[in-house]
């Protein structure tokens, strides 16, 4: 009796172990992403942070995919701020991670060390994603202080502005 039972929670098993094998993923699927407010308010206050340590910098905050969504100058902030923050931004919301740390690493790591070669890619600190949750919504990229730690912590400053709105 015993044995028979087994052998029908088995086939019970495997029954629906194959239907749901074949059960294929939803068609549309539903994500976070950055609004395009909260990407004006995270650029503004990450040029507000730079320029009260005496900083002109650029801010590019991008979405999810690595999209700009927003971008803020500084008055007096070089021409390559806007280029260094876009890259730094897209390279962040690509990899999930802040910039400064991918840097550290792939100096530790040589394989790491290869992803300078990908196109866009620009390991500087300076990017941070932007989170909600454990969603990455988007991410921050500021260039222009006078060192990727400095506009990291520019970025981390217009984050911790706007907590509260990150859900």
């Amino acid at each position: 009796m015993h044995s028979t039972l087994r052998l029908g929670s088995l086939v019970v098993l495997l029954a629906a172990s194959a239907v749901q094998a074949q059960t294929p993923a939803p068609a549309v699927r539903t994500e976070k992403n950055i609004s395009l407010a909260l990407a004006n308010q995270i650029a503004a206050e990450a040029v507000a942070a730079c320029a009260a340590n005496g900083y002109n910098v650029a801010a590019t905050v991008v979405d999810r995919a690595g999209t700009v969504r927003a971008v803020q100058r500084a008055d007096n902030a070089g021409p390559h701020t806007l280029a260094s923050s876009e890259r730094k931004a897209w390279t962040s919301a690509s990899a999930k991670n802040a910039t400064q740390a991918m840097m550290e690493g792939s100096q530790k790591n040589p394989g790491g060390a290869n992803l300078v070669y990908l196109p866009g890619v620009l390991l500087l600190g300076g990017g941070v994603p932007v989170k909600s949750g454990n969603d990455v919504i988007g991410a921050v990229g500021v260039g222009g202080a006078p060192g990727g730690n400095l506009d990291e912590q520019c970025a981390n400053a217009a984050l911790e502005k706007v907590k509260g709105l990150l859900g």
